[in-house]
């Protein structure tokens, strides 16, 4: 990795840093790649690269923060690459990391949307790493909250800039007198300005960022996630970070943690829908520090509920269902039936995955007695009341059809497809190609080909790789009859449309 040529300064910061840990400069180098192969980063540094670094040298790329991360963990407090002596470097792998206040938390997801919406590449091929659940979800499970979100009034004309380095104006001072952003999309940086810290939040901002999460997440279930992910994140940068900058009192800065929070999981909800998995594991690691900013507990266990999904999709079963399990006991007992039932539904989908068929099963009544207990009445949050009978079923029909006991799959994805409204386009595509593989299971050809081509040419239609995922697993899952007639014509269908 190429290094920037050597400062005269030696870093003395970090030389009292090895010592208090007891590190040998071998020893450093070693735990920072182990560090840099849990992110998906292949690093080979060695006793020569800490020499340089304690010589001047400094480290591109992520590695400051990854050496930061290394004597955060060594000596058990929060350590920055700038009180190594490092500079510091953009957000990428600081996105995994549990934020220890409110302040820094805006600091970490603002990075993110900032680097995200500039269409950089890279940040969308971060390698997803399952060790990189384990620190939030324990973090959020026993951490305490937080005493205060609100902020006051600023000093009156005073010009802050925030920790991502962008001017932003305060009350009383002119736009003209606010530097520009070079570059980018033009006129960005002037309305994030016009918002910018020293601004009152009021109750119609939180509102319009509710609704504003009500639109994205009615393009993502109707077109996929790429339809608007960009549109979204751009959003969060010049919306959601002034206000999270501005000013507010605490009652109302748990209702704006709150629905930024939304609309962050919504944003690694998106990133998850095409590929993008390691930006997706962060934005859900932060939209999980903002539900605890916000104080809702609830809302933290349903972020873990999405973490848990991307698990089971990526094949990490043993994660999935401790996630799941996490969330349960972080919601606790009082959480509404609805909320019970997703939470035992998707550890049921984590153990189908697994093949655990009892644990699976368990996990099924539970769920189902759950719903079975929600009456008209309760006080359902908003984003839980999509999880009714047909939602149920759909979590029934995968989680048989991935313990292959393919009749009961089909059963219950038949009773999804009735029951779910055509607005959830891409939940019935998933669930229309679990029925085409239960159909295949029971020895149906004709039919399991029919429900393929169709959701094939549906997914056709959309900006999901998810959805086409799923046609590739079901072709796989063709691969035996190959020769077959009904296969051959199905792949004559759908060979132009993905």
């Amino acid at each position: 990795m190429t290094e920037r040529p050597a400062q005269r300064t030696p870093n003395r910061q970090l030389a009292a840093l090895i010592a208090e840990a007891g590190f040998s400069n071998a020893g450093l180098a070693r735990r920072v790649d182990q560090l840099g192969l849990e992110h998906g980063l292949d690093l080979r540094y060695d006793k020569t690269s800490v020499t340089r670094w304690l010589r001047g040298q400094q480290p591109r790329g992520t590695t400051p923060a990854l050496i930061a991360e290394v004597f955060t963990r060594r000596l058990g407090r929060r350590l920055t690459a700038q009180d190594l002596g490092l500079d510091a470097c953009a957000p990428v792998y600081a996105g995994l990391e549990f934020a220890a206040t409110p302040e820094e938390a805006v600091d970490i997801v603002s990075g993110l949307w900032r680097k995200d919406s500039g269409s950089h590449a890279e940040l969308r091929k971060i390698a997803f790493t399952p060790a990189g659940l384990v620190v939030p979800s324990r973090d959020w499970l026993i951490g305490r909250p937080d005493e205060r979100v609100g902020r006051g009034e600023p000093p009156a004309g005073a010009v802050r800039v925030p920790a991502q380095g962008r001017p932003v104006r305060e009350p009383g001072q002119t736009i003209a007198a606010v530097p520009r952003q070079r570059g980018g999309r033009g006129g960005g940086a002037e309305r994030a300005a016009e918002r910018g810290p020293g601004q009152r939040v009021t109750g119609g901002d939180v509102a319009a960022l509710r609704s504003v999460g009500e639109l994205f997440r009615s393009l993502d279930h109707a077109y996929g996630g790429g339809h608007a992910r960009q549109a979204l994140v751009r959003y969060l940068e010049h919306e959601a970070e002034p206000m999270l900058r501005g000013v507010y009192g605490e009652k109302l800065g748990r209702r704006l943690f709150g629905a930024v929070a939304d609309l962050t999981r919504l944003a690694g909800w998106t990133s998850y829908d095409i590929g993008a998995h390691g930006l997706a594991q962060r934005y859900f690691v932060q939209a999980l520090r903002l539900s605890q900013a916000a104080g809702d507990r609830m809302y933290g266990a349903y972020v873990l509920v999405s973490m848990s999904r991307q698990a089971v999709y990526l094949g990490h079963g043993r994660e999935a269902v401790q996630l799941a399990r996490v969330a349960q006991q972080g919601a606790g007992g009082s959480a509404p039936p609805v909320v019970q039932a997703l939470l035992h539904a998707v550890e049921a989908r984590a153990h189908g995955v697994l093949g655990e068929v009892r644990a699976s099963t368990a996990a099924l009544v539970r769920a189902e007695r759950a719903l079975e207990a929600a009456r008209s009445g309760d006080e359902v949050p908003p984003w839980a009341r999509f999880f009714d009978e047909a939602q149920l079923a759909d979590e029934f029909g995968h989680c048989h059809r991935d313990l292959q006991q393919y009749r009961a799959a089909a059963q219950y994805a038949e009773r999804s497809l009735q029951l779910r409204a055509p607005a959830y386009a891409r939940s019935r595509l998933f669930c229309r190609l679990v029925l085409a593989s239960a159909r295949l299971g029971l020895g149906e050809l004709d039919q399991a080909c029919q429900l393929g081509a169709e959701a094939a040419g549906q997914a056709a239609e959309m900006r999901s790789l998810r959805a086409v995922e799923y046609v590739r697993d079901f072709e796989r899952r063709l691969e035996p009859y190959k020769d077959a007639a009904p296969v051959r014509t199905y792949r004559d269908r759908v060979a132009a449309l993905l």
